[in-house]
């Protein structure tokens, strides 16, 4: 995933109309996945779940949309420093709606992560920054609420969830975009990540919730908050303000601290 903010910064056009390409090539992706390898997927959509399938997906695809807006609008470490502490929502989600005990240590977490995002926003005074990083949070809150969902759901296809995602992207982009005209090298661009990096990095992610849990699979997407701006920086030489060194340094130590305590406790189990 850590890639997909580099290809959406390659690209010259507005976030609606990236949205809307991205969604038709992770259906085409996914699809043909499911006829391929997963024809029994597509009888047994109906069957398990449905309501449940079609809510993730929409979250999702939302989630993509904010993830595209919020890219286009702000640097690509306030994006990624903001969506690492996705593992607080997951969380707090999974409280609100299953009453699951939050541990003390996400509590504690949570604080000083917190921090490093008042230190983060309290930098971005332009409106462009501010609105990506409010894009962010709405990416990092939509995307946590359907990984709590998933987590619960485990039967539920990740590769026709990612196929269905992929639908809506491009029916809410196609609503809100005037123009969906393309030249050829963000065609290009686009489908790259949409056949290959974006489906294949969801379906991924999607499976690790049945086997941990959705704040266990946040925790490890830590390697995309440190490898994005990474990545932004070699190729677009796109440096992070000092406040985003500061509150992002306070994350990612938080997130590491997090992690490590969390597998320790597992182990000793």
């Amino acid at each position: 995933m850590s890639l997909e903010s580099l290809f959406i910064k390659f690209t010259t056009i507005d976030s609606i109309t990236f949205s809307f390409y991205l969604g038709i090539f992770m259906f085409i992706s996914m699809s043909v996945t499911l006829l391929l390898k997963q024809k029994n997927v597509i009888k047994d959509i109906k069957n398990n779940s449905f309501s449940i399938l079609i809510l993730c997906a929409l979250l999702m695809g939302s989630s993509n949309i904010f993830f595209i807006s919020a890219i286009k609008s702000t640097t690509v470490a306030n994006v990624v420093l903001i969506f690492g502490t996705s593992a607080l929502f997951s969380s707090f989600f999974a409280y609100l709606l299953y009453k699951e005990k939050v541990s003390i240590n996400i509590i504690i977490a949570s604080f000083f992560m917190f921090i490093g995002l008042f230190i983060i926003f309290n930098d971005s005074l332009g409106i462009g920054n501010m609105l990506g990083n409010i894009y962010a949070l709405l990416c990092t809150s939509t995307f946590s609420l359907a990984f709590v969902l998933l987590a619960k759901y485990s039967q539920i296809s990740r590769v026709g969830l990612t196929a269905l995602t992929g639908i809506f992207i491009s029916i809410i982009a196609f609503f809100l975009t005037d123009s969906i005209s393309i030249d050829m090298n963000n065609f290009l661009i686009i489908a790259i990540m949409g056949l290959l990096i974006t489906p294949i990095s969801r379906v991924l992610i999607g499976n690790g919730t049945k086997y941990i849990s959705a704040s266990e699979v946040s925790l490890l997407m830590i390697i995309e908050t440190i490898m994005a701006p990474i990545w932004v920086w070699i190729f677009l030489n796109e440096i992070p303000a000092e406040n985003t060194f500061l509150g992002g340094s306070i994350i990612v130590f938080t997130l590491i601290l997090n992690s490590i305590y969390t597998l320790r406790k597992k182990e000793n189990k």
